[in-house]
């Protein structure tokens, strides 16, 4: 990491503190890094911190050693709306989008960006306990000790002690069925008080419809719970690469043009299109 992408981490990382309330809050959510080290790093005492821990907190608080910028595209203007309003008026939202479409750097983005807002990378591994593990982690909380009904009535607790909290599932489509069906449990607590969304692929969407039509146990609920609806993301147009590839540095027309081309409508794609051009360059 170069003394700049450090300057960068730190400033993010205040932002980041700032945010979600103190500075042990935030390093409790940090797997493996202590609030010394973040003592550390936030006095500017570099001198004995290794690289890998810098990189490790860099990628927490969204910060990368390539440069990359945030650019609004369609989808990042309407994430951010939908994200808001959820958090605002505590709704529970599902929204669908093609992978690569920007739901993930989105969600990241409102994370550091707002305060009670806690985003969930999914994964298909996740039984109750982890998903718990990661929703008390998230919030700076130590799930040592704990049983399963002990975690849930922490978590559930600690959210109805926040102003507005928002939990956004991301690739909530990887969820195993207990899992995902656990999210009516935790709908039924913090109804009214807590926003919550869940965000993936289509796939989603035609799971649940599935096992709406098979009268599956849960999901009617479940379907029921997002307002028998599914908000489904635009496709990635001309105008919105031209945008990523102007926040990151590629304002020749004819490279945004052949870029446009060849991602396929995928921001991820874009992005390695982008860093294959400057390395050419």
């Amino acid at each position: 990491m170069t003394h700049q992408d450090k300057i960068k981490t730190v400033e993010a990382l205040e932002r980041f503190i700032a945010q979600k309330g103190s500075a042990n809050q935030v390093a409790n959510g940090m797997p493996g890094v202590s609030s010394a080290t973040i003592s550390q790093m936030r006095n500017h005492k570099w001198e004995l911190i290794a690289g890998d821990m810098w990189r490790k907190v860099a990628a927490y608080v969204g910060v990368t050693a390539t440069g990359w910028n945030f650019a609004k595209t369609r989808n990042s203007d309407d994430l951010l709306k939908f994200f808001n309003d959820s958090q605002q008026f505590a709704l529970v939202l599902a929204i669908t989008g093609k992978a690569g479409s920007g739901k993930t750097e989105s969600a990241k983005k409102y994370e550091s960006e707002n305060k009670n807002a806690f985003v969930l990378s999914c994964n298909e591994y996740w039984d109750k306990r982890w998903f718990l593990r990661e929703l008390l982690a998230k919030m700076g909380k130590d799930h040592a000790g704990l049983t399963m009904p002990e975690m849930m009535h922490k978590a559930v607790q600690i959210l109805k002690s926040l102003e507005s909290p928002i939990i956004i599932l991301d690739e909530s489509d990887k969820l195993a069925d207990n899992v995902l069906l656990f999210f009516i449990t935790l709908y039924n607590e913090l109804e009214n008080h807590c926003g919550i969304v869940l965000m993936a692929t289509h796939f989603l969407e035609k799971r649940i419809k599935r096992g709406v039509a098979m009268e599956k146990k849960g999901y009617r609920e479940i379907y029921s719970r997002v307002g028998l609806r599914f908000i489904e993301l635009e496709t990635t147009s001309f105008s919105d690469v031209k945008n990523v590839c102007e926040a990151n540095g590629i304002t020749d027309s004819e490279t945004v043009r052949a870029i446009s081309k060849d991602c396929e409508g995928d921001v991820r794609r874009v992005r390695r299109l982008i860093f294959s051009n400057k390395r050419a360059s």
